[in-house]
């Protein structure tokens, strides 16, 4: 779907809603863009912003015109902008790729604008309990359950996410289940039709695949969010 039919109506889609309320000109970093199709559909919604991405592999190649791209290890690398660089941040699915989230989160609060806001999605709790994808039409490759992605380390709750936020004097904003509502109500049409990637993709978006948290750098008059306590370490076992 091309982001562009979406600028009348983003809140259709809880990723377009947010990339929609970013400043007129602003500056926008992805990280984790691998790929790039978050964020060519994030240039089609808001050719206006000034576009910047960092993945430790990447394809900037098919990155949108004009966007700046780092090479770097979240894990490991400081990221070379300066303090308060960007109105908005995103970072799609990548934190559970992680097995440290320190790096990141310092980063994520030192480069966001006062009044920026991030943007975090990651594989809700509950994929651990859905079926695996055993047989698809090749080369169509698809992660239902959790661990179809063997890159995957361990679930992210929104409520870790939300309290490494807020430990660095964010203020949250809002979790929830990200959906492409389009995507999502198709599912009952597509359900009846041959397995492909637009018809689990259709059913990931029903089924509500995705979780999401949003927060937000306190404006400089803002007094920051007082610090919170860590959660307790939840992380699942591999099966």
């Amino acid at each position: 779907m091309n982001w562009r039919w979406l600028r009348p109506w983003p809140w259709v889609d809880t990723r377009a809603a947010f990339v929609a309320a970013t400043p007129r000109g602003g500056m926008l970093l992805d990280l984790g863009s691998s790929d790039g199709e978050t964020l060519r559909h994030m240039a089609e919604l808001r050719p206006d912003l000034h576009f910047h991405a960092v993945d430790k592999a990447g394809t900037p190649d098919a990155y949108p015109a004009g966007c700046e791209f780092v090479r770097a290890d979240l894990e490991r690398d400081p990221l070379p902008w300066p303090d308060a660089s960007f109105d908005a941040i995103t970072c799609m699915h990548l934190v559970e790729h992680l097995r440290s989230l320190d790096l990141l989160m310092n980063e994520v609060a030192r480069l966001l604008k006062p009044g920026g806001r991030v943007y975090f999605e990651t594989p809700h709790p509950k994929t651990l309990q859905l079926p695996s994808i055993r047989s698809l039409p090749r080369p169509v490759r698809f992660t239902l359950n959790f661990y179809d992605d063997p890159t995957h380390i361990r679930v992210v709750p929104t409520v870790e996410l939300a309290g490494e936020l807020e430990r660095r004097g964010l203020v949250v904003l809002g979790s929830g289940i990200s959906r492409n509502w389009l995507f999502a109500l198709s599912h009952w049409i597509l359900r009846w039709g041959p397995p492909g990637r637009k018809q689990l993709t259709a059913r990931v978006h029903w089924l509500g695949w995705s979780a999401w948290v949003a927060a937000r750098r306190p404006a400089a008059a803002e007094p920051p969010a007082p610090a919170q306590p860590g959660p307790p370490d939840r992380r699942p076992s591999p099966p």
